[in-house]
């Protein structure tokens, strides 16, 4: 393995950046938000950039960052253990219907999706009256949570038993696909839901307010951080540990309710779950990397350590990849987590036509409206350029296409 398969970006004042980025754009934001992490005196050996990486709120979005003695809540931002799940059915693409639509309405009924919020209206993308199996699942939870929220009050009016189970909004979605053998996968992207985002947008403000107590200057406020010893660092680990956790049941307990609507639409019987992949992409763990302990931040990055299976998306229309870690020490194990937006969400309502997004998703049932026109293919990268750019970080397994795609 040699240096060539990254770019070397200095920092002057800072760690280096390596940057697997050959052949995909990257925004100029994107570079400078990547070298202002990189000035935090705590961030060890150098930042790690994937090939999807693009401006985000706090940190940049593809990046890793490993650091010693501190942690700083807005790298690993509000969608705290939003992440892939992805399970092999015994299906194959002859068992299901010509028209895949009865598929998605049925997923569309099984689960609460998108948001919408009116005066005495309930959330449509929440639970009315939570099913029994989600509060037996929110059970072994709960008293973790409720530590949480005894320190936290705040914490417990929240979002958080009503959403287990639920997709939320935004790029998170459902998919039906096939892939190159022409079995059928079912796939789905979540994270936390409203109380992981009540998490960290409190431990985020809260790192501000410490920053401002203790005078300390930052290149950018959003690296606010809490100091390994002090009682917000422990108590910020416990929660965001704790929403991690909720982010892989809700996406276990989606994939449960999923199978069981597509059978109510085929009659044949299936197995679900004959290869399976639960992964994170917004999260903090400890990890061991150069021989030496360190809290690894990856923001919009999947763990690839030799071995290791992970999913990585394309966007609506593109195909979608399970992938096996080759264990680079240079990324810190990592690989992208999709394809990064190459266009914001406002930009791409600007620039992309229905006409356009229509050609663009044919042959998948999916919604066709104005609504998504900010998670349509152009406002991505070309997933094929971001799987060749990360060609030494991972290898591909299977290659997936959706012929359902469930949105918020």
């Amino acid at each position: 393995m040699t240096e060539t398969n990254f770019d070397y970006q200095h920092v002057p004042g800072g760690v280096p950046i390596k940057m697997w980025t050959r052949g995909v754009p990257v925004d100029d934001k994107a570079r400078a938000q990547l070298a202002r992490a990189a000035q935090m005196p705590f961030v060890f050996k150098h930042v790690a950039a994937m090939p999807d990486v693009h401006v985000g709120i706090g940190a940049t979005v593809g990046s890793v960052t490993p650091t010693k003695g501190a942690i700083i809540p807005a790298a690993v931002g509000v969608d705290i253990g939003c992440g892939m799940m992805a399970a092999r059915t015994s299906l194959m693409a002859s068992d299901l219907p010509d028209n895949m639509e009865d598929v998605r309405a049925a997923i569309e009924r099984a689960v609460p999706v998108g948001r919408q919020v009116g005066r005495g209206k309930r959330d449509t993308g929440s639970w009315g009256d939570p099913p029994a199996e989600i509060v037996e699942a929110w059970a072994t939870l709960a008293s973790r949570f409720g530590q949480i929220v005894a320190k936290y009050p705040r914490l417990g009016n929240t979002n958080n038993l009503v959403h287990l189970g639920t997709l939320g909004t935004g790029n998170h979605f459902i998919e039906v696909c096939i892939d190159t053998e022409q079995r059928v996968w079912v796939m789905l992207h979540s994270g936390s839901r409203g109380v992981g985002n009540a998490i960290g947008s409190y431990f985020i403000e809260l790192a501000k307010q410490d920053m401002r107590k203790w005078f300390i200057n930052l290149p950018d406020q959003d690296l606010a951080y809490f100091p390994e010893g002090t009682e917000h660092f422990d108590d910020y680990v416990e929660a965001v540990g704790w929403a991690q956790d909720y982010a892989a049941l809700n996406r276990r307990m989606m994939m449960t309710n999923v199978i069981r609507a597509i059978r109510t639409v085929i009659a044949k019987p299936f197995e679900a779950e004959l290869e399976a992949v639960n992964c994170h992409h917004n999260y903090v763990t400890r990890e061991n990397h150069f021989g030496e302990n360190v809290l690894v931040t990856r923001k919009g990055a999947v763990r690839a350590a030799k071995g290791v299976l992970g999913i990585i998306p394309g966007s609506m229309g593109a195909k979608s990849f399970i992938v096996r870690g080759l264990g680079n020490p240079e990324s810190f194990d990592s690989c992208s987590h999709g394809a990064g937006r190459v266009m914001s969400r406002t930009e791409a309502k600007r620039q992309v036509s229905l006409a356009e997004h229509i050609a663009d998703t044919a042959g998948v049932a999916c919604r066709k409206d104005e609504g998504v026109i900010d998670e349509s293919p152009r406002a991505y990268k070309p997933i094929e350029a971001v799987m060749a750019a990360q060609a030494d970080l991972v290898e591909i397994v299977h290659t997936l296409k959706q012929v359902v795609c469930v949105k918020g």
